[in-house]
């Protein structure tokens, strides 16, 4: 006789092994090669709350800059209505908190792209803090006055792991209409050039 199996051990296997699943992906983003474009953000007194960090809300700035910073200098987009083909609509984002910032600290911000679609595009994105000061390589904070890619030296300023993680969603449109349009094509080469696969088998080392 075949013993009885309840039907709910499957599903709790399932589960676990979608939440094993869930936290390999997060912890790859963690890692700086899963990003392409670095951005200094210089935090600001106003961005501290009253628990003496960086307040939740104000990461989402941070990721917001880093985007368009992005999209102006290597996508070619044009920010004022009467002269730009496609407005770009935020539709989602989402954080993932890890250890806290705070000013008068100079975080990194990471860009990459998940996907470009006919009219979308979906980012990843991250938050890298800075080293210590007596952690720190004989690189000048004077460079950090623009963005930089992965393998910049720039990089060893900053922790190995992100303090922050997060996602996000443009989709473009008409600016007469408000309907989504097709990406211009001088936007995918810029785009796709951020397109990065996650790093597997990482240690939580910082």
């Amino acid at each position: 006789m075949t013993s009885w199996v309840p039907r709910l051990l499957p599903r709790n296997v399932r589960s676990l092994a979608a939440s094993s699943e869930n936290q390999r992906v997060e912890d790859g983003r963690r890692h700086q090669e899963a990003y392409g474009y670095f951005l200094p953000i210089q935090t600001r007194w106003q961005d501290n709350d009253q628990y003496g960090h960086v307040n939740n809300a104000v990461y989402y700035s941070y990721f917001d800059t880093i985007i368009n910073h992005y999209l102006i200098r290597y996508c070619g987009l044009k920010t004022g209505l009467r002269t730009s083909p496609t407005v770009g609509f935020m539709v989602t984002n989402q954080c993932t908190f890890h250890t806290p910032v705070g000013f008068p600290q100079i975080p990194v911000a990471a860009l990459a792209v998940d996907k470009v679609g006919r009219s979308s595009v979906h980012y990843r994105l991250a938050l890298f803090p800075p080293k210590p000061a007596g952690d720190l390589p004989a690189v000048e904070h004077r460079d950090f006055s623009d963005g930089f890619f992965f393998g910049h030296p720039r990089l060893a300023q900053f922790a190995a792991l992100a303090c922050t993680t997060g996602s996000a969603v443009h989709v473009f449109v008409n600016p007469a209409t408000g309907k989504p349009t097709g990406l211009p094509e001088d936007f995918r080469p810029g785009l796709l050039r951020l397109v990065t696969q996650l790093p597997r088998n990482h240690s939580q080392t910082p």
